[in-house]
């Protein structure tokens, strides 16, 4: 038995009733696609946003102010301190934590500092409670920051003091870092 069997190819023409199916996106319309160009804006200007947020200039003057603050700190506890057993050492701290005029004038004075640790027997730790950059150069190099010290003064006899002061202190910065410039201490009544 043969039978001639007239095979046809599979109708890639769509049974009647059914949808030929269609392209991914083609029913969007205009309101669609203004949505994905309204998105791919936003993402592009939200990631230079991010990657100039990281790596601009913002975040360098972030780190200055930090750095800054973290010396300041430092520098004005410094000063604040002194052990009546190692005053040598201790005035050379002091210099070492200052430049310019203030770093000149405490060298000057230094004879006269040593005279007055020696007649008082006191010795003074310093500790920043709180202090803040107010005002910032990184091109010039220049700060200046507002502070509130405790120092424990410890006589060689009798009780332990404590003493709060307030200061105001320009800073600049040096090749080993940022030194304290200035000193003004700010009387306790003044805002």
């Amino acid at each position: 038995m043969n039978a001639d069997v007239d095979e046809q190819p599979p109708s890639t023409r769509p049974e009647e009733g059914r949808d030929a199916p269609r392209p991914l996106f083609a029913g969007w319309g205009l309101i669609g696609w203004t949505f994905i160009a309204v998105a791919a804006v936003f993402l592009g200007w939200s990631a230079w946003s991010y990657f100039d947020a990281s790596h601009g200039d913002g975040r360098a003057e972030g780190r200055d102010r930090d750095l800054a603050l973290q010396a300041g700190r430092k520098q004005l506890a410094t000063l604040n301190t002194l052990d009546r057993t190692q005053v040598d050492a201790g005035l050379r701290a002091w210099e070492n934590a200052a430049t310019g005029s203030l770093r000149d004038q405490l060298h000057r004075d230094a004879p006269a500092n040593k005279q007055k640790i020696a007649q008082t027997g006191t010795s003074a730790v310093g500790s920043v409670l709180a202090a803040a950059v107010i005002r910032l150069d990184t091109g010039a190099g220049e700060a200046a920051m507002i502070a509130s010290v405790q120092v424990k003064l410890t006589p060689a006899q009798g009780a332990v003091t404590y003493q709060r002061r307030r200061y105001e202190v320009g800073l600049s910065r040096t090749p080993a870092g940022w030194k304290l410039k200035s000193l003004t201490a700010i009387p306790a009544g003044n805002r």
